[in-house]
């Protein structure tokens, strides 16, 4: 990631060069250059992992769900907090801010979800913490409600990889298998881009109490309708699953 700043004084060190922050930009573009938000990425991200699981890992689960006749499923869980959400934004006479008021109370809501390539969503909210039960409920839903087996592709939490979990799993195997993705990775699951939309139209710092908050959540993942969801899939660190 370069600055205008630091290209200057890198020009200025190697060539003797001494050049304006205006001049830099000029400069960088004119060789195909752009200022950019970078990506975040976790410093314990192991690229070499993730490349082999696009590489590899993945193209044989799906080969598996194709033999299978099974869907496959990227699962998620996120939380929403009343007070770390901002209000949101509003339109207002220049010079004159806006109040939005809010609760002072501090509750939270959780929603676990999967979706499809086929822009089918999958989702629970529930305000008690995550568990291996409330995981276990989740799968057997998504079984039921998919009619067939399903490959769920999930992160490495604690509670995926728990004894609970994996002893539900082994007793279920003809409906679900789980598929975990290596660790610090989000960016290959495209139930993320899902995730991020959710917190984007839910104004949780607006919610009076957890009941609200729940309910805005649900009604906003009912919004989702498949094109929305299908969208999600485009987003360019999961195009891999158009594959």
């Amino acid at each position: 990631m370069w600055t205008r700043l630091l290209v200057a004084e890198l020009v200025r060190m190697v060539t003797g060069v001494v050049m304006t922050e205006r001049g830099v930009g000029k400069w960088l573009r004119r060789y195909g250059f752009s200022p950019q938000r970078p990506d975040r990425r976790s410093y314990r991200q192991d690229q070499a992992k993730v490349d082999a699981w696009l590489r590899d890992e993945y193209p044989a689960i799906a080969a598996r769900a194709k033999t299978e006749n099974a869907v496959v499923a990227w699962a998620d869980q996120c939380g929403l907090r009343s007070d770390t959400a901002p209000p949101g934004t509003s339109w207002a006479p220049k010079s004159q801010t806006p109040i939005a008021r809010v609760s002072s109370r501090r509750f939270k809501v959780n929603t676990m979800s999967a979706i499809t390539s086929r822009g089918t969503l999958y989702f629970t909210v529930f305000t008690e913490r995550f568990t291996a039960k409330t995981f276990t409920g989740f799968l057997d839903r998504l079984a039921r409600q998919a009619g067939r087996k399903v490959h769920v592709i999930a992160d490495r939490h604690p509670v995926h990889r728990s004894k609970a979990v994996t002893a539900w799993l082994k007793a279920n195997t003809e409906r679900i298998e789980l598929h975990l993705m290596p660790d610090y990775s989000p960016e290959p699951n495209p139930d993320e881009p899902l995730n991020a939309d959710i917190k984007r139209h839910i104004h949780a710092a607006r919610a009076h109490s957890a009941d609200d908050l729940a309910h805005e959540t649900r009604r906003s993942h009912h919004q989702r309708q498949p094109a929305i969801v299908r969208s999600y899939i485009h987003a360019r660190h999961v195009r891999y699953t158009l594959q």
